[in-house]
C-alpha cells in the first residue's frame, strides 16, 4: 500500500475536521469531489482510516476525573479480564501492553469518591488481576487525535 503526498494532505485535512465536506476538502487539496471521495473510500478500504467521530471534552459532560491504570494480570486470563473490562462503560480505552500480561487503561469518572468506587468494587473485584497501578492526569497537554504523517 503506497500512499502519495495528496492522500497525506486528505487526512491530515480531516483529522483537523473530520466534517469536512467532499467539496470543501476538494478545495483545501487541490483535485475533483469525485476523486476525493474516491481517495477516502480507497484509505477506508484499506483500513487507514478505520472510523469518522467526535472527540468529546469529557469534563464537560461531568466526568472530571481522568484515570489511568497499569493493571497486570494473569497471563491465563488476559483475554477474559481485557473484555471485562473493556464492556464496562467507565473504562475509555484499554490495551495490552508489552511486559508480563499488562493492561493498561484510561478510565473517566465523575468525581474521585466515583474513582474511588470503580477501584475498590469494579477492579478488585474482577479475577486474574494480580497489581494494580493508578495514576491521575493533572494536565492535558496533547491528546491522540490521529497523529503527524
Amino acid at each position: 500500500m503506497n500512499y502519495d503526498e495528496l492522500d497525506k494532505k486528505i487526512i491530515e485535512e480531516l483529522i483537523q475536521d473530520g466534517r469536512l465536506s467532499y467539496v470543501e476538502l476538494a478545495e483545501k487539496v487541490g483535485i475533483s469531489r469525485v476523486a476525493v471521495k474516491e481517495r477516502i473510500d480507497n484509505l477506508k478500504k484499506d483500513g487507514v482510516i478505520e472510523k469518522f467521530t467526535v472527540v468529546i471534552n469529557s469534563e464537560k459532560f461531568g466526568k472530571s476525573v481522568s484515570a489511568f491504570f497499569e493493571v497486570d494480570v494473569e497471563p491465563k486470563q488476559l483475554q477474559e479480564v481485557a473484555k471485562n473490562l473493556a464492556d464496562n462503560p467507565t473504562v475509555a480505552s484499554i490495551y495490552q501492553m508489552t511486559g508480563p500480561s499488562t493492561l493498561h487503561m484510561h478510565v473517566l469518572v465523575e468525581d474521585f469518591k466515583m474513582l474511588e468506587t470503580f477501584i475498590n468494587s469494579e477492579l478488585y473485584s474482577v479475577q486474574g488481576i494480580t497489581r494494580v497501578e493508578c495514576h491521575v492526569l493533572l494536565k492535558r497537554f496533547k491528546s491522540r487525535a490521529g497523529f503527524k504523517l
